[in-house]
């Protein structure tokens, strides 16, 4: 992100850290929300107050061959997502690396 957007606002969770048990017990009592997306682009675009990105790693599937959710967890990010979205905002999972990158880039370049 600095690199290719250096004046971009952006922020990245720290959750997915491995973390000592303390300091993840801290980190949890801070948190405003589970399911809470891990990286926040601070730019107007498209009509969208900003960009929010769910990152899992490469491989990762969201849905079952039903279309559920294939995890509880995975389940709470998708309706903490649709409440982003009713307050404006773009929301999306990146899946990798080239994901991500591909939805900031397609976000940061209209």
């Amino acid at each position: 992100m600095r690199l290719q957007y250096p004046a971009v606002l952006f922020h990245f969770d720290l959750a997915g850290l491995n973390l000592s048990r303390a300091q993840a017990g801290m980190m949890k009592a801070i948190q405003g929300n589970r399911g809470f997306p891990d990286l926040f682009v601070a730019e107007s675009r498209l009509g969208y107050h900003g960009l929010f990105i769910e990152v899992k790693i490469e491989g990762t599937r969201l849905y079952k061959r039903n279309f559920e959710a294939i995890t509880p967890h995975i389940a709470e990010q998708l309706e903490f997502q649709d409440v982003l979205r009713l307050k404006g905002y773009k929301c999306e999972f990146g899946i990798g690396w080239d994901g991500c990158k591909e939805i900031i880039d397609q976000y940061l370049k209209n």
